[in-house]
């Protein structure tokens, strides 16, 4: 076995699992949240921002694919909603509109971590903001014990409520509804099986591209893991509730 093709497999797997991981996180989020908030104008009061930058992110799809957009709901009782036609680009537009705000609203989060530690005085160790090794993600929960301890007990920030609030809600935001799934069930699975065909053929070339590819990919996702852990450790008294009430 080539160092190149361990190399590329190993990467492709670990962004396989990243993204599963973050999926299943943000819908366990959401569901505790859905279930432990009573009442559901509090419950979209959390959501509301990240279930409308999440529906923003399916538009930019739409417009990446050529996707014609026929109508957009960015907050109701039901959620969002954003109905297109048929994507110019076959099979793999449907994969892109579907998955794009697994990888927009990290983006987003990372922009957002910016401006409040660049305009409002929020302190953040300086690992969470480029997280892009195997030493980095493996040191991210004491990072963010040390973000929450400096900020809201060391030199309490109000700022810092804010942003654990948009924190919270694009997280809850990060995992793809059952109709999004069915949409880009089959161009997943071709897109999988066309990765698997890159490594094993192993063009070097090819593979180049296909590990820089995924190494964006991997940092998109890790980016939304850092973020979801912070807001696992702000849900914990939600989760203690949804407990308690079962």
């Amino acid at each position: 076995m080539s160092y190149a093709f361990s190399t590329a497999m190993e990467a492709f797997s670990i962004v396989i699992a990243t993204g599963l991981l973050v999926m299943t996180l943000s819908f366990i989020l959401d569901h505790i949240w859905a279930k432990s908030l009573r009442q559901l104008w509090l419950y979209l009061f959390i959501s509301a921002p990240g279930i409308a930058i999440h529906e923003c992110a399916h538009i930019i799809g739409c417009l990446i694919t050529g996707a014609k957009i026929k109508k957009v709901v960015l907050l109701s009782k039901e959620g969002g909603m954003v109905s297109y036609g048929a994507p110019a680009i076959p099979v793999l537009g449907n994969v892109i509109i579907s998955s794009a705000p697994l990888f927009i609203l990290p983006l987003v989060l990372a922009g957002v971590t910016w401006f409040f530690g660049t305009y409002t005085g929020c302190t953040y160790p300086s690992l969470m903001l480029v997280p892009d090794t195997s030493v980095s993600v493996y040191s991210l929960i004491p990072a963010i014990g040390q973000t929450l301890y400096y900020n809201l007990i060391a030199d309490f920030n109000g700022w810092f409520i804010l942003y654990l609030y948009l924190v919270i809600s694009l997280t809850l935001s990060f995992s793809p509804s059952a109709r999004d799934l069915k949409n880009a069930f089959i161009g997943i699975l071709l897109l999988s099986c066309v990765c698997i065909c890159i490594i094993f053929v192993n063009i070097p070339t090819i593979t180049s591209v296909f590990l820089a590819v995924i190494d964006l990919l991997g940092t998109g996702l890790v980016i939304g893991l850092m973020f979801e852990l912070i807001a696992l450790f702000v849900s914990l008294p939600v989760i203690f509730m949804y407990w308690y009430n079962r």
